[in-house]
């Protein structure tokens, strides 16, 4: 017998809610009929999906493994509607998710190659990393920056491509910070404004700290470059930040960068996910980021 299909679906929606009221009510169905639905997919396959707690459904082992071919078989199709239905356009979408915390700079000079295009649009979404990769594996985002390598997981078949880095410098204002004093001595004597310890130019520091045998005064935790900006334009301490950043204040003199580099460097990755039908405005922008 044929798997049916509709089944699979209502399953599969099931699974990513976690709640068969919700998704009767979503679905606009009596939770009664969904419960049937599921439960033919089980004798269909021979196996139970789900195992009750309490209140909640749990995947059993079967279930986890019909989930991850639904995933796949409903990307699919909505890859197969995303392709066809752009193939008569004369602009084509290009969806791309950035870290909330990812630097402008870095965003705007990756992109750039293909903002002046008329055949393109361009639809920029932020986010955790978490949502991003989930917007990846639903095909909602064509490609996702990000400034750490995504964990691996066999289930996604993620391609990670190393696009862009820059140099990380100490800035402050020149009353704050001598530009020839060595770098140990700054981060000893004063306050730093850092990145949050999720940042993997964060670890980067404290291990120079740990081996310069630092206890640093950390007077700010930062997730986001443009903040960094402003408590440093402010006096509050000196800023771990890619000079790109403050160029403009750099350039004025309004503040000023230590002549002693932390040797910490900050890496963009642009991810993708393997297709059968590929967004191909992604390798025109890949391609453009190799030649920088």
């Amino acid at each position: 017998m044929p798997l049916n299909y509709h089944h699979l679906r209502y399953f599969w929606a099931v699974a990513h809610d976690g709640n068969l009221t919700r998704t009767a009510e979503r679905l606009n169905l009596s939770q009664s009929a969904l419960s049937v639905q599921i439960k033919q997919l089980e004798e269909r396959l021979g196996h139970d999906l789900f195992e009750r707690r309490g209140r909640q459904l749990h995947l059993t082992e079967a279930g986890r493994i019909t989930l991850d071919h639904a995933d796949a078989i409903f990307s699919t199709g909505q890859e197969l509607v995303a392709t066809l239905e752009g193939a008569g356009r004369t602009r084509q979408a290009l969806r791309v998710g950035a870290l909330a915390t990812l630097s402008r700079n870095f965003q705007l000079g990756f992109l750039r190659p293909i903002l002046t295009r008329p055949d393109v649009e361009v639809i920029l979404r932020s986010g955790s990393p978490t949502e991003l990769l989930e917007g990846l594996g639903t095909l909602n985002l064509d490609l996702v920056l990000m400034n750490r390598e995504p964990p691996s997981d066999a289930l996604a078949p993620y391609v990670v491509h190393r696009v862009a880095e820059q140099a990380i410098g100490l800035v402050g204002t020149p009353s704050r910070l001598d530009a020839d004093t060595p770098l140990a001595t700054l981060l000893q004597e004063q306050p730093v404004i850092l990145p949050t310890q999720e940042n993997s130019v964060r670890a980067a520091f404290d291990a120079l700290t740990t081996r310069l045998a630092i206890r640093p005064q950390i007077v700010a935790e930062v997730d986001d470059m443009a903040m960094m900006r402003l408590l440093a334009r402010e006096d509050i301490g000196l800023a771990l930040v890619p000079p790109i950043v403050v160029q403009d204040e750099l350039a004025s003199g309004r503040l000023v960068e230590a002549k002693e580099h932390p040797q910490i460097k900050e890496t963009f990755y642009a991810v993708t996910l393997q297709r059968r039908f590929p967004n191909p405005i992604v390798k025109d922008l890949l391609v453009a980021s190799a030649r920088v």
